[in-house]
């Protein structure tokens, strides 16, 4: 029998039932009682799934961050949001050793996302990781074992998992009124203007640079490969396919699942081709590029366009489209609509989302689905099985990249049978001391 998650949700009710018993469950104990929360790092969507969570009813304890400008800035507005002043610390470690803090919401840069979610896991912390979950495929696999293991919730950040819109386009798909679904495509159009090539520079004051850097490579300070900008540079991201193409190729391997099972929704070929055909500048990530996932019976197809908004691919600059053969369904944060054939181009059926902006941004529903979790120990909207396998999608673009040629996965034991090349690629080196624990 093929796995769906509705049947992984069932299958997993037993183990949900286990981490509530005493021995495993958290401080939270009543439906009612408030959530104690941390941040660590919170410049950009760190700040975004705390004040969420706030809203949500949640309370943030501490707030961690390595610059002391960004403690000031974000700590002064979820202190506006809560009516409290968040307790300030810069080596997220000591975060965790507060039993007063049920959970973690982890907003740093990817590089630092397995190392923090492993040790938050082990020291009983429920985890809230943006994505893309981390930065190798080895990554993900100890990430997973380490919150069974602890019987942590481990929620994803792939925000599109909890807007209504989404849902009901891949249960669409999954019905079958498409017909046989030969094609899925996902996609983003976008500019990215150029960041420069300005030398290296001074550390700001206030910013434990080292610390930032953690387990990546040591470098001399560059403004470029600092907030924000570190998302253009390998030594601490997944590239755009990381960034921006997961939540468009997460709805299509949700669709996958459903269709075939979770156990079945890997690639088996893969194709991917990309290079920097826009800006002389500092970036190391590719501005433009299409991978081809090959499942054996279906296609998926991911396109970047970081260069152009104007005309973008099915109307939208970010969607995810499935061709049938009795139809096509586009989705993105406004809804979906399906075409079928003699319609003139005119849609036959519209969904569209109760909210555009939460179907954009992620809103509330998916903090809410973490801290709903966190007091039932059921398993959230996008739990961390879910989301590795979302990130392994991007980590096996990259890799094809990388390479510069295709790829042959082994979608059971993920791995690239005697390709040493592609095999080297599954995992990384770290600075010390930063080795992933196990």
């Amino acid at each position: 029998m093929q796995e769906t998650r509705r049947s992984f949700l069932k299958k997993t009710a037993m183990a949900s039932a286990v981490a509530a018993s005493p021995a495993f469950s958290n401080r939270v104990s009543g439906a009612n009682e408030k959530i104690v929360l941390a941040l660590i790092g919170g410049r950009n969507r760190g700040q975004d799934i705390a004040l969420s969570s706030v809203r949500d009813g949640a309370e943030i304890k501490t707030f961690c961050d390595i610059d002391d400008a960004i403690l000031a800035e974000i700590g002064g507005k979820i202190e506006a949001a809560q009516g409290r002043k968040p307790r300030f610390e810069k080596d997220f470690r000591r975060v965790l050793e507060d039993p007063d803090i049920d959970a973690v919401l982890i907003g740093t840069p990817d590089h630092w996302h397995a190392y923090q979610t492993i040790a938050a896991c082990q020291a009983g912390k429920d985890v809230y990781v943006e994505k893309p979950l981390c930065t190798t495929i080895e990554e993900g696999h100890r990430m997973r074992d380490m919150a069974r293991k602890n019987k942590r919730i481990v929620q994803v950040g792939t925000q599109r998992r909890s807007a209504s819109q989404f849902k009901s386009a891949v249960d669409y798909v999954a019905s079958g009124k498409l017909g046989k679904v030969c094609l899925m495509k996902a996609w983003m159009c976008q500019v990215r203007d150029s960041i420069g090539n300005p030398p290296d520079g001074s550390v700001p004051a206030g910013v434990d640079y080292d610390m930032w850097l953690g387990p990546a490579p040591l470098r001399p300070f560059n403004p470029l490969r600092f907030h924000y900008n570190w998302r253009f540079f390998w030594d601490y991201c997944n590239s755009e396919l990381g960034n921006q193409g997961i939540h468009m190729l997460d709805i299509a391997l949700w669709a996958i699942a459903e269709m075939k099972g979770l156990d079945n929704n890997l690639p088996s070929r893969i194709s991917g081709h990309g290079a920097i055909y826009w800006l002389d500048d500092a970036k190391e990530v590719p501005d433009t590029q299409t991978v081809t996932y090959d499942y054996g019976d279906l296609m998926l197809v991911w396109e970047l366009r970081s260069f152009q908004r104007h005309h973008p691919i099915e109307g939208t600059d970010a969607g995810t489209a499935f061709y049938g053969t009795e139809g096509t369904l586009i989705v993105d944060h406004r809804g979906w609509q399906v075409f079928r054939p003699g319609e003139d181009g005119k849609p036959a059926e519209i969904f569209s989302a109760e909210d555009e902006v939460m179907g954009r941004q992620g809103g509330s529903s998916h903090t809410r689905s973490f801290l709903d979790a966190v007091k039932s120990r059921d398993l959230p909207n996008a739990d961390i099985e879910i989301g590795r396998r979302s990130t392994a999608l991007c980590h096996l673009g990259n890799i094809s990249y990388h390479l510069g040629r295709d790829i042959r996965f082994n979608p059971k034991t993920e791995r690239f049978g005697d390709d040493i090349e592609a095999n080297a690629l599954l995992s990384r080196k770290y600075r010390a001391p930063w080795a992933l624990q196990t």
